[in-house]
């Protein structure tokens, strides 16, 4: 038997050769439907879970919410029946899963509140902070990428050479270097030292290199390490043997074979990154004076603006929750042995 004919047998052959008919696809249309179905059903549960969790910041959060309700308002010492009223207005005097309830079906009409530190629709002050987030983190996944696909490329071309010593350095050092000591010492040096950007920004992309610079080394580096893993498996595999037996050059089996073989966890570990990132970058928002989210709850926190701090925390889950589905639909579209896995 033929080295090719092996690898035909084989489990990697099956993944990268689906067999063809009209039968074949009618199966793997069935898979992929199931799949999918699997995966949305996963993930409205799971955000049904932390919606509950959301929703029980306010009332286990510590002391009377009619209490803080009313100092908020400037009512410092509310008697008794001022109390009663605003637990009444608030609807804190009916049963817990009656509230739950209540607050759900205003969270899909989009009402998440009223900010108490700004008297404004929490939905507004999001809204109004979320672009300059995407910004942020669309420019750090850039250059994440930028960086971490040559690196592991050249690391895995050339492994135990000194492009690999090279990369595997830069992301050992990246990987143990906090973002917002990365962005405290480019506030340092660039700004104070050679006069070049500035550190109040406007959330543009004018402004957006530095503060995406400091975010960016971490997934950089870690994208890099597990590329380059993923890189050499398939260079060790049987159907990079086979091409290298028909005379295909280093290279092409680098960059057609083992590259798209590489991928799956590549995009996976991408995209659960990315969620993260929209999720807002506290630290590094709050270094450079970033407007996005990130700083909003900084703000929010430090205000004790309960519904910005709820509505926060309930759109980073949904925001995690849809990247992660679509991580894994991405993945299923990569690699069909991925559709007959059970979750």
């Amino acid at each position: 038997m033929s080295t090719a004919e092996e690898v035909a047998r084989s489990g990697d052959a099956e993944s990268r050769f689906e067999v063809t008919g009209p039968g074949w696809r009618g199966a793997a249309g069935v898979r992929l439907g199931i799949a999918v179905l699997r995966r949305l059903a996963q993930a409205l549960l799971t955000a049904l879970a932390a919606s509950v969790i959301v929703w029980a910041l306010l009332p286990l959060a510590p002391g009377d919410p009619a209490r803080r309700y009313l100092q908020q308002r400037h009512v410092l010492a509310p008697t008794e029946e001022q109390l009663a009223a605003a637990r009444a207005e608030l609807g804190l005097d009916r049963p817990l899963p009656v509230q739950y309830l209540d607050w759900l079906f205003g969270v899909l009409r989009g009402d998440l509140g009223t900010s108490t530190r700004t008297g404004l629709p929490v939905v507004s002050v999001l809204a109004e902070r979320f672009p300059a987030t995407i910004t942020l983190t669309l420019a750090t996944a850039l250059l994440a990428i930028a960086v971490a696909v040559p690196a592991a490329l050249a690391s895995a071309a050339f492994p135990g050479r000194w492009p690999d010593s090279a990369t595997r350095l830069f992301a050992t050092t990246a990987a143990a270097l906090p973002s917002f000591l990365v962005g405290l010492v480019l506030i340092e040096i660039v700004v104070i030292r050679w006069g070049v950007g500035a550190v109040v920004t406007d959330g543009g992309w004018r402004g957006v290199w530095m503060p995406a610079l400091a975010m960016a080394l971490f997934p950089a580096a870690r994208w890099s390490r597990l590329l380059r893993a993923g890189l050499l498996d398939a260079l060790h595999s049987g159907y990079a043997t086979v091409a290298t037996a028909r005379g295909s050059s280093r290279l092409r089996i680098l960059l057609v074979h083992a590259l798209p073989n590489a991928a799956v966890p590549f995009v996976t570990a991408v995209g659960l990154t990315l969620g993260l990132l929209l999720g807002g970058a506290a630290t590094v928002e709050a270094v450079f004076s970033w407007p996005g989210i990130g700083l909003e709850v900084v703000h929010a926190v430090t205000a004790r603006d309960l519904p910005v701090i709820q509505g926060f925390a309930l759109v980073s889950t949904l925001i995690w929750v849809g990247v992660s589905l679509t991580t894994d639909l991405v993945a299923m579209l990569l690699d069909p042995r991925l559709r007959r896995k059970p979750a």
